[in-house]
């Protein structure tokens, strides 16, 4: 007898929730020991898959698209630069644009002739899911090992804008393979007005959310706009047929740009729920990626050996290649002057894992034709896909960082950054002590000109701490011995402030103080430890 449906939905929803925990808690160990979050997880799934008896937990392409997607997207365009972006767009658009197309035609004729019975516009339609890669692990392994600005900017952006491309280009090919008919002229349109309506839709929402946040002055409500802003904008964008990825990207990236002007409650409440979400929807996406092992194999029933291995080795290497020739060839098409080094270029070239949008894309294939016949080549769309994914995380996961190492990548934005920073510290301490003196200058408000001279006197020292705190952490190199002055300071500062907190705490379990007090309390002992930790980071 067949579960109840309601008994069916309980269990959905009770294996979702052990894949998010788990997911969660291998993100904790691994980021805890500096193991690679994404490869841990993808290995772990693909290892609890092949546990048997294990129920299989398949992967919702609803779920990936429409709710994993877009505060993904966002996040990155939030910490993206929107300066940088601009001063690298011709290399992003190369990346992100004509990549995924080239990317698409190649594999589509390599597994049209290596998979008989894959017919040309199935195959295409396995070339652009394929085609997008998810820099997410790559600018992890980057950030972790000092890779430059400029390389980030390019892996970042391209993450950014790649999915709007493969996802036109897959509507096309689907269109074709069901039996709707679609020509290049048909692509050019689709992805023209994709395009325009993301950017218009992006644009519009960014900045009515922006103007409402600025007159809120309320950072939680501000906070709370900020998390449906993704959903929105993405759902809203696929209406009217634009592209919801370029309308999220554009929306995250004019917030992000403004949000310099935001409250400092708004900035760094936003900064930490966003942070934890980006943790959660990236776990559980690269653990949902191994899960889907069961359902893949089940699809391979009736097909040969050797169709399945050659089919799998021409495409995977297609991918790989495709992306080294064309970053490569892009790159020196340039000027002699402006050509970037050979050993940068290959690490760009290098990072191109593919991930859960591939896969989620593989499994919302139709299984049928308009006539309503199976869909040929559809057990193989799906397995190759996951072939694709899964070999490019592994492959170019594990050997990335020993890639970045043995080039030596190295950047050295750090020393330009500490410089840039402590000019313009000094310029903005300097700015302050001249506001400082002008409001000296002005008697009116105080009356008492012992109290006034007194917190003079106490703001031009911190003053005059802040600006010299970053030329004394330029100055010195992590060889030094001794302890800096700024460096004694903090480290009393912060000795002291524990002790405050063991004695509110103790005021409170003593009876003496309210929770609600002991909160407010905490929080701003909390605000100034994080103060000191930044100064002095």
């Amino acid at each position: 007898m067949p579960e109840p449906l309601s008994a069916q939905n309980t269990n959905v929803n009770v294996s979702l929730l052990a894949v998010l925990t788990a997911a969660l808690v291998l993100a904790a160990i691994s980021r805890r020991f500096g193991l690679p979050t994404p490869l841990v997880l993808v290995v772990a799934g693909l290892a609890a898959a092949a546990i048997p008896g294990l129920p299989p937990i398949e992967m919702d392409p609803d779920l990936v698209l429409f709710v994993i997607l877009p505060p993904l997207l966002y996040t990155t365009a939030l910490e993206s630069s929107y300066v940088n972006l601009r001063k690298n767009m011709r290399a992003v658009s190369s990346l992100a644009v004509l990549l995924p197309l080239v990317t698409t035609v190649a594999v589509g004729f390599v597994a049209f002739y290596a998979v008989p019975e894959l017919p040309l516009a199935g195959a295409m339609v396995l070339g652009a899911i394929v085609a997008p890669p998810d820099a997410v692990s790559a600018t992890a392994i980057g950030r972790r090992l000092g890779l430059p600005r400029n390389i980030m900017t390019l892996l970042g952006g391209e993450s950014l804008l790649n999915d709007a491309t493969a996802l036109t280009a897959y509507r096309v090919a689907i269109a074709a393979a069901i039996g709707l008919g679609a020509t290049v002229a048909d692509g050019l349109k689709i992805f023209a007005l994709a395009a325009i309506g993301g950017v218009l839709v992006g644009f519009v929402i960014g900045k009515l959310v922006n103007i409402i946040r600025c007159k809120l002055d309320d950072p939680l409500s501000e906070s709370a706009i900020g998390l449906v802003v993704p959903f929105f904008a993405y759902l809203l964008a696929e209406e009217i047929h634009g592209s919801g990825v370029i309308a999220v990207v554009v929306a995250g990236l004019m917030l992000g740009h403004r949000s310099v002007h935001a409250g400092y409650a708004t900035r760094l409440q936003d900064d930490a729920v966003w942070k934890a979400v980006q943790l959660l929807l990236e776990s559980f996406a690269f653990l949902l990626i191994g899960l889907q092992l069961p359902k893949v194999v089940e699809g391979l029933r009736g097909l040969s050996f050797a169709t399945i291995l050659l089919s799998s080795i021409a495409v995977l290497a297609t991918v790989i290649v495709v992306r080294i020739v064309f970053v490569f060839a892009f790159a020196y098409m340039r000027p002699p002057g402006q050509r970037p080094s050979a050993r940068g270029v290959f690490v760009v070239a290098w990072a191109g894992m593919r991930g859960v949008v591939s896969l989620a894309m593989a499994f919302a294939v139709p299984l049928t034709t308009i006539t309503g016949e199976p869909l040929p080549g559809h057990p193989h769309i799906v397995f190759l896909t996951f072939v694709v994914v899964v070999g490019t995380l592994l492959l170019h996961g594990l050997t990335l960082p020993w890639v970045i190492r043995v080039l030596g990548v190295q950047s050295d934005d750090e020393r330009k950054d500490a410089l840039a920073e402590a000019a313009a510290q000094d310029k903005a301490a300097r700015a302050a002590a001249d506001r400082l003196e002008e409001l000296l200058d002005d008697n009116d408000g105080i009356e008492d000109t012992n109290v006034r001279s007194r917190a003079a006197e106490i703001l031009r020292h911190w003053n005059t701490r802040r600006r010299n705190a970053a030329w004394e952490r330029l100055g010195r190199s992590d060889e030094d011995a001794g302890e800096s002055p700024m460096a004694a300071f903090r480290n009393l500062r912060l000795e002291m402030l524990e002790k405050e907190r063991e004695v509110f705490i103790a005021e409170r379990d003593a009876g003496n103080i309210d929770d609600e007090v002991l909160r407010t309390v905490l929080r701003g002992l909390d605000l100034e430890e994080a103060t000191m930790n930044q100064a002095d980071r």
